[in-house]
């Protein structure tokens, strides 16, 4: 089959439109900048969901949720916060619709049907939430509050791209209380962790932990940290965050606690986040020319049988031998496919589980049976071998972890050879134009000349790394005195 899959290296764009089209993740919608996600791609969403959810639950989290509309007199309580999302709100203003008594057949607004208070379609869901939390804590004894909700919000972008930026996507927001700043760091600096973990050994993507800039901080936050990954175009993705909030929300929703010492006090926050973004960048970070390359741990489907055969004599008996070794997958937690579809041929069969990044393909044919063996073919290396039927499970099972291990070893490796340390600033555009990539330079930390870089290059502080080693020098700009290297990239 014609894939029809434009190549990285002519139109790194347009092939990962190609990507989430032809691969079956997700597809354009009715509704400008919005995106439908398909059963392939929702199946590797709850993958990756569930996870997370899980290793949420392990640190003590629990879920509820929150609504969808936020007044706008709560959501302009904490100032910073409503300014940082106020371009890219959606605003209901009514309650109904009616019949157009000039063109039958079309609805108006109903203009007495106007709302009492504007509602913000949440962009965020801090206000609601800390308006809530206000009738839950009175007390020490009420903290701390560890909630995560799994929701959608809209972020009117004008500039979409499906799964990396679109007005509407699914994330989970998780929203903590505490007693102290010291708990409320730790709690965000420990999700921060929990992030890294999934996206490196889930994800098979390598990432920078550090803190954000003040300039690319979380509107309304104290700190924001992140997880930064590099896509094989070079450029940067923020794979996470999760932020320090400090006071502010408490205050701004007069959130106060009664400590063991009997003195009221505001509480300390933390809110922290990964959306369906994560997909975008699983697709950029491992794909190839010939279709989407996806991770063992949260692939939709790790193996695929596909049966050669003439006639239902030679069917039956490969589906026969393939229900016994699906039944095997089945025990041990494989997720198998065995694909007797007799509307396309094996060829077709091969391109297409190609281009959906199956890890691992396997082919029984009628001579295969009669030597005992099956071939298998790997997805990321694109390497065949034969391997007994009789040792066929246990092979797979030790292959998934080695095709795992390998997209993150690759994946890694990358990284490193477009991580570049500079000093001057001819060097710096030099890279930024012709290698890309993480580039170290030094940066004398002053907002003015962040915005100074990013207005001229395009470049933005992705992080200041975590146990950052001080070292003097120059900032590339100014030349005015620096005591780290931070890390610039392009980034969507």
């Amino acid at each position: 089959m014609s894939k029809g899959i434009t190549s990285r290296s002519e139109d790194y764009s347009q092939w990962y439109n190609d990507l989430i089209i032809k691969g079956g993740l997700a597809d354009y919608s009715a509704v400008r900048g919005c995106m439908v996600i398909k059963p392939y791609g929702f199946a590797l969403w709850e993958h990756m969901r569930d996870q997370l959810d899980l290793m949420f639950k392990e640190t003590g989290h629990q879920n509820a949720y929150f609504p969808l509309f936020v007044p706008k007199s709560l959501f302009e309580a904490e100032e910073k916060n409503a300014e940082g999302f106020a371009k890219e709100c959606a605003v209901v203003t009514h309650y109904r619709l009616k019949s157009d008594p000039e063109n039958k057949g079309k609805l108006i607004v109903d203009p007495e049907a106007k709302l009492e208070e504007e509602l913000v379609v949440r962009p965020t869901s801090e206000a609601i939430i800390w308006n809530t939390y206000k009738d839950w804590i009175q007390s020490y004894r009420d903290l701390p509050i560890l909630v995560n909700q799994w929701a959608n919000v809209v972020r009117w972008e004008m500039r979409t791209r499906l799964f990396l930026r679109t007005a509407e996507f699914l994330w989970q927001e998780g929203h903590t209380a505490h007693a102290t700043e010291a708990e409320a760091i730790a709690e965000a600096r420990l999700m921060l962790d929990v992030y890294a973990t999934f996206v490196e050994e889930y994800m098979a993507v390598p990432v920078l932990k550090g803190v954000k800039s003040e300039n690319e901080r979380f509107a309304g936050a104290e700190d924001t940290y992140c997880i930064e990954a590099l896509m094989q175009d070079g450029k940067a993705l923020q794979a996470g965050t999760s932020h320090f909030l400090g006071q502010n929300f408490a205050r701004a929703f007069d959130v106060k606690f009664l400590t063991k010492e009997n003195v009221q006090e505001y509480v300390w926050a933390t809110s922290w986040g990964v959306s369906t973004r994560l997909i975008g960048a699983l697709v950029m970070a491992h794909s190839d020319d010939e279709g989407l390359i996806l991770p063992p741990r949260i692939a939709p489907m790790q193996v695929v049988i596909v049966p050669i055969y003439k006639g239902d004599e030679q069917k039956k008996q490969l589906s026969e031998k393939a229900a016994a070794i699906m039944q095997e997958f089945k025990n041990r937690g494989i997720r198998a496919k065995y694909d007797d579809n007799d509307n396309n041929r094996p060829g077709w069969k091969f391109a297409e589980y190609e281009l959906k990044g199956v890890p691992v393909r396997i082919t029984l044919g009628a001579r295969d049976l009669q030597n005992g063996v099956v071939e298998i073919a790997r997805r990321d290396t694109k390497e065949k071998e034969s391997v007994s039927i009789d040792s066929v499970v246990d092979h797979v099972e030790n292959l998934l972890v080695s095709i795992q291990q390998n997209m993150f070893n690759k994946a890694k490796a990358f990284r490193e050879e477009y991580t570049t340390k500079v000093d001057t600033w001819d060097d710096f555009q030099k890279v930024l134009d012709e290698k890309t990539g993480f580039i170290l330079a030094h940066w004398d930390g002053t907002g003015e000349t962040e915005e100074k870089i990013k207005d001229l290059t395009k470049a933005t502080i992705r992080c200041i790394p975590y146990n950052n080693e001080p070292e003097e020098g120059k900032c590339i700009l100014t030349g005015n005195p620096s005591r780290q290297r931070v890390v610039f990239a392009r980034a969507y």
